[in-house]
């Protein structure tokens, strides 16, 4: 595959006085020349999100979005639930497999083939990782398309980059916020359970969004009050704080 297009997008400069709007028809122009029918950008939710502004660019086919909601499929989507278990791009098929001997393994086929149905035969996945874990993702989709190892990891700087450009230039105060360098040595998931707990989460509702067990939550909590010598939870939120680490 040709990735001159990708390259060109990576090698632009950039900065605040470039819009939204150009950068997205920039990218749009490269998911295309991939030979991708559909994308999207997104930002990852949180309980303090505003629904409206989690898109970044892209589109899904029309009434896709629609039935997917009708469906619930939100629940157990593989494609979603396996960005807890990759810190790279990965293809559709993968999930899948992954999730093979899930009880809800019927219901993500039937997504699958209703999926098929609207034009998405086939995809890839790019999680774009900040300081404090999970911060957004670029989903590519529509004809399959076959990608070597290189041009995933190609793929994945695009998406890093597409991220942080097009965020920069609509919101900036939250790209200052989760670009913020951390001085506390932790994890990535140990602060993505940390900026989850600022948000008033428990245990069961860190793991069900992050894909892990309330025990393992807990497990995590247990190593961040350690790092912050905090006495309790609500201590390790108020430490954070001081430090930057959450807002």
């Amino acid at each position: 595959m040709n990735m001159h297009a990708v390259l060109q997008f990576l090698d632009a400069e950039r900065d605040a006085k470039d819009s939204a709007d150009a950068i997205r028809a920039e990218l749009s122009d490269v998911i295309g020349a991939l030979g991708f029918d559909y994308f999207t950008l997104v930002r990852q939710p949180g309980p303090e999100s505003d629904a409206n502004g989690l898109m970044l660019a892209g589109q899904w086919p029309k009434g896709w979005p629609e039935l997917y909601v009708k469906r619930k499929y939100a629940a157990i989507d593989p494609i979603i639930r396996y960005l807890g278990h990759s810190q790279r791009g990965y293809r559709w098929a993968e999930p899948m497999l992954a999730f093979a001997q899930d009880p809800q393994h019927k219901r993500m086929e039937r997504m699958m083939v209703d999926a098929r149905r609207y034009g998405l035969e086939d995809g890839y996945v790019f999680p774009v990782h900040g300081r404090r874990g999970l911060v957004g993702v670029l989903s590519v989709a529509g004809r399959a398309v076959e990608l070597s190892r290189s041009e995933i990891s190609m793929m994945d700087a695009l998406a890093k980059k597409a991220f942080w450009d097009i965020l920069r230039v609509l919101d900036p105060a939250a790209h200052e916020r989760i670009a913020r360098p951390v001085a506390v040595q932790m994890t990535r998931r140990e602060l993505e359970t940390l900026e989850y707990l600022g948000y008033g989460m428990t245990s069961n509702e860190m793991g069900a969004t992050l894909g892990l067990s309330a025990h393992t939550v807990d497990w995590y909590m247990n190593g961040i009050q350690e790092k912050l010598h905090a006495k309790n939870r609500h201590h390790v939120v108020a430490i954070a704080f001081r430090l930057g680490l959450i807002s």
